[in-house]
């Protein structure tokens, strides 16, 4: 790893976030600065994996002129999938059916051939175990931290983040208006699989009454005393927001597709399960609002481009100083390093003495427990 650098690929993987091309355009503004050449992988891996889909080509050279006044837009000009992971790849066979097998020394020897030195992967848990795995067998690596859902460990957050909370709380502001008005129950369901941080910070943030997030299992019945209270207190309004992995007491979450050869599971459908409930055990008429992807669209707050922007620049100089096998880590009040061995295969999910969880139980918020 201490040939000297000349170019380098950059590409997007996972669930698209705002803030992606902020990163792109940083790395490569800071790529060509050092003299190298920068070029972007198509969708994930599927650019190297699968070139015949992409009859412009599955790889694309970045320039300056590519890369121009993007940093403001949503999504990623690279594309973006969570279904090309190279280290289980999904391919049909003769049969029909369909297995998964490792493609990942085609990707290196697709580096060595067009003589690529380096890799700066951005993503969430899955395509940072896939830079951890490639950068064990040779290639040189940077990861850059990415999710809404802000469950990566080693960083105190990653950039889309404060974008999607920003959103959902703007939203409970507008839901509070028709929720008074009519004297309803709002189940307000966000995204967050395995970590509610984006119901926990937008749901504070918004004045919510009750929050459901994966980390604490809850008791419906507390949720409903919670309503029925607020009716006693001529508050004859609710408004509850329902992370999408939230699960009761009784554990069962609510699964739209399982985990299948080449996809994770996909979740949703809780806060029509908790609406139900609710209207059912306090007589209010309940209605349930679903952001779903709303969260992952549309341009990236400044907290978000800036931290996007960071991100991108330290990976180029990371790679610089010789750094490979790291993930960009944002540590107030610096960008630091951390190692790939420590962030792969792990979650942060939200602590039980969060001091955020706490300010939502000193205000007297339910969390169904």
């Amino acid at each position: 790893m201490s040939n000297p650098i000349r170019r380098i690929a950059i590409n997007t993987g996972g669930g698209d976030a705002p803030g992606l091309n902020a990163v792109i355009r940083a790395v490569v503004v800071s790529a060509i600065k050092r003299g190298w050449e920068c070029v972007g992988i198509r969708d994930g891996f599927n650019g190297i994996l699968c070139p015949e889909r992409y009859p412009e080509g599955g790889v694309v050279r970045l320039t300056l002129d590519k890369v121009r006044g993007i940093a403001h837009l949503g999504g990623t000009i690279l594309g973006t999938t969570n279904k090309g992971n190279p280290l289980k790849f999904p391919v049909t066979m003769p049969d029909g059916t369909t297995q998964e097998i490792d493609r990942s020394d085609d990707v290196l020897q697709f580096f060595a051939k067009e003589g690529l030195d380096a890799l700066v992967s951005v993503g969430g848990d899955g395509s940072l175990t896939i830079a951890n795995a490639l950068h064990r067998k040779g290639l040189r690596v940077v990861g850059v931290p990415k999710t809404i859902d802000n469950d990566l460990d080693k960083t105190f957050t990653t950039f889309g983040f404060d974008t999607a909370v920003d959103f959902a709380t703007e939203c409970l502001d507008r839901l509070h208006s028709t929720a008074e008005s009519h004297q309803r129950i709002m189940v307000v369901e966000v995204m967050g699989r395995y970590a509610g941080w984006i119901a926990l910070h937008s749901g504070i943030s918004g004045g919510a009454h009750s929050i459901l997030i994966p980390e604490i299992p809850f008791d419906i019945d507390k949720v409903a005393a919670k309503v029925r209270g607020r009716d006693k207190l001529g508050r004859m309004y609710s408004i509850v927001v329902v992370a999408e992995g939230a699960q009761p007491v009784d554990g069962h979450r609510e699964v739209l597709a399982p985990a299948e050869v080449g996809h994770a599971e996909r979740l949703g459908g809780m806060g029509e399960r908790v609406a139900k409930a609710l209207q059912e055990r306090t007589g209010k008429d309940a209605r349930v609002v679903v952001l779903g992807h709303l969260l992952r669209g549309g341009s990236p707050t400044s907290f978000d481009r800036l931290a996007a922007l960071r991100f991108g620049a330290a990976a180029v100089r990371g790679l610089d100083n010789g750094l490979s096998g790291v993930m960009v880590s944002l540590a107030f009040p610096n960008v630091d390093y951390v190692s790939l061995e420590e962030v792969a295969g792990r979650m942060k999910a939200v602590p039980m003495d969060s001091d955020t969880l706490q300010t939502g139980r000193d205000l007297g918020i339910c969390f169904g427990d």
